[in-house]
């Protein structure tokens, strides 16, 4: 009696858990099919839908007349879904001949089982246009966009390049890439259990957003010239690198920005044109070595205005001049003793001039870019007032110009100056700095006393050349006063007015300037480093341009080699810039 209660208890207990899992599965069921069943009917038609993305067209680069710099080219990739092929042999022969594949890879992908695979991008728009025509069930033909630049080398290192994804690599592309990249769109297909197309359903598209222009204050023809008279000047002269920047003082907008050796924007892994044009040694075994020829690439790619710093020699003057103006410690009327050297401690630091200028005016200083007159400046103003002004002019921070990699000021920490560093510091060397802050920091003394920021970029505008969005660069603060800025301008004039800077003249304009020439390290090396920078009119500047001319064989002086390339420059663009 007592087993028969047991079981039936058992029994009782078994059919109320029976019954409770029963309801929870009738539960979850429900649950899945009224409360979840649009996400799973999304997740079950995913799996039957196959994406091909569609790039968009990326936003073109402008100089600041509308001259298209930076454009794009119609061009598709060809692609095999492997469960839609019907005629194998077919898609091969067709795949081999009109792109020019060996029969080994395109079978080897065609019999590749995969949702989708890629054969072939950037094929041209004609040779894609006719594989189309074949009609053959498996291939697809989907419209893609190439990066084109017009001008090949023109600007190489300041537009950049893209690479296979169409993304930015270097120069403006990568810095700019939120803006010019744009939306890609989908092109959606549904297929069977099978992965077989549903020619019913169709195709269904989401269209592309194309990226935004990017207008610069680049101008092709002051490009294209300041080009052409780099690579005179680099064969001429034999030099290793040349370097041109053309901006205006007042607002930092730049016109042109040159580094040859430069390279075609439309191989920019091709090395061979390169290296033939570029007087560097280079070891072409190397470039059989991934990690070497890397190496070089970089190099090539390098922009030397803002990516290398150099020793700028006597156009740092300049800044000399203007810390001393504002410490009221020099006059114009004052008068210094060169004898070809002046004693610092125990060293004798020399003057360019060995048998010394004698007696001279600051001005005649200036003129003669005697360096005992500016190394007394310099002692004079003492470290802590010198390294003040190094810091307030701006030297020791980048210039916050918009490309990637701009390197920073290499100069002595303020404890380790002495006597002799900051000597040598006064006029140009045992520091460097690179173009870009040259050139901007001159700009920022001579345009009034206001710090400028350097920059290309203007703004962007939609297709229709509407802006969507303009860039705005903060002007730092005051520099020096406007007198002394004035004075500044005056002095420069006197430089290219009957001074080392005389090739720098040009007839029927105002030009101010400053020459220089510095060794290389190590000093002992025998080369040089020939600059010079330059603006106009003297009494309000509207343009400023720096060349530096490194490594030139045989004459070496910055009044001989680097002037006469701007005076040239200046000839052209100034008649043409009062036009603008």
């Amino acid at each position: 009696m007592r087993n028969r209660t047991g079981n039936r208890k058992k029994i009782i207990v078994a059919t109320l858990l029976f019954l409770l899992l029963l309801v929870g599965l009738i539960g979850r069921l429900v649950f899945f099919m009224v409360f979840q069943s649009e996400y799973y009917s999304r997740k079950a038609e995913d799996l039957h839908v196959r994406e091909r993305y569609i790039k968009a067209k990326r936003g073109k680069i402008l100089d600041r007349n509308g001259v298209v710099l930076a454009d794009n080219v119609a061009v598709c990739n060809i692609s095999v879904i492997h469960n839609q092929i019907k005629d194998k042999e077919k898609v091969i022969d067709v795949l081999c001949e009109e792109l020019g594949l060996s029969r080994e890879y395109v079978e080897k992908r065609v019999n590749k089982v995969s949702s989708i695979e890629k054969i072939k991008s950037n094929v041209s728009k004609e040779i894609g246009d006719k594989i189309r025509e074949y009609n053959l069930a498996g291939i697809k033909v989907d419209e893609d966009y190439k990066r084109y630049y017009p001008f090949g080398e023109l600007a190489s290192k300041v537009l950049g390049f893209t690479g296979g994804d169409n993304q930015g690599i270097i120069g403006l592309e990568v810095i700019y890439e939120e803006e010019l990249q744009g939306e890609s769109g989908v092109i959606l297909t549904t297929t069977d259990a099978r992965g077989i197309e549903i020619e019913t359903k169709g195709e269904s598209r989401k269209e592309p957003v194309n990226g935004n222009n990017l207008v610069t204050s680049l101008d092709y023809n002051i490009q294209q010239y300041a080009m052409q008279l780099a690579k005179v000047a680099m064969e001429t002269k034999e030099a290793e690198r040349v370097s041109i920047i053309a901006l205006n003082p007042g607002n930092g907008e730049i016109y042109c920005m040159v580094d040859v050796p430069e390279f075609d924007l439309n191989q920019p892994y091709d090395l061979e044109e390169w290296i033939a044009e570029s007087n560097l040694q280079i070891q072409t075994a190397n470039l059989q070595n991934t990690e070497e020829k890397q190496k070089i690439l970089n190099q090539m790619w390098r922009n030397g205005c803002i990516n290398d710093t150099y020793e700028p020699g006597s156009t740092f003057k300049i800044i000399t001049t203007a810390a001393a103006l504002e410490e009221n410690v020099v006059s114009l009327e004052q008068r210094f003793y060169c004898p070809g050297y002046i004693m610092v401690e125990d060293r004798r630091i020399r003057c360019h001039k060995y048998g010394g200028h004698g007696s001279v005016s600051f001005v005649e200083g200036m003129q003669g870019s005697c360096n005992p007159t500016f190394i007394s400046l310099g002692l004079t103003l003492g470290v802590e007032k010198y390294y003040h002004y190094f810091s307030k002019f701006g030297l020791l921070n980048k210039t916050g110009i918009d490309l990637p990699g701009e390197a920073g000021t290499i100069m002595h920490k303020k404890e380790n100056i002495g006597p002799v560093e900051l000597a040598t510091v006064a006029f140009g060397q045992s520091f460097q700095i690179t173009p870009i802050q040259m050139a901007a920091t001159v700009s920022s003394l001579i345009n009034g006393g206001n710090r400028i920021t350097p920059h290309i970029g203007i703004k962007t505008q939609n297709e229709e050349g509407n802006t969507v969005k303009t860039y705005t660069y903060k002007t730092g603060k005051k520099l020096v006063e406007e007198e002394t800025s004035e004075t500044l301008q005056y002095l420069l004039e006197k430089v290219v007015d009957g001074g080392t800077g005389s090739n720098g003249y040009v007839e029927g304009y105002r030009v101010g300037g400053k020459t220089a020439t510095s060794q290389t390290l190590p000093r002992n090396s025998g080369k040089y480093i020939a600059s010079y920078i330059g603006f106009a009119p003297a009494d309000n500047p509207e343009i400023l341009a720096l060349v530096v001319v490194h490594k030139p064989e045989g004459v070496y002086y910055g009044g001989q080699v680097a002037a006469p390339i701007i005076r040239q420059l200046f000839e052209n663009i100034l008649p043409y810039l009062e036009r603008m």
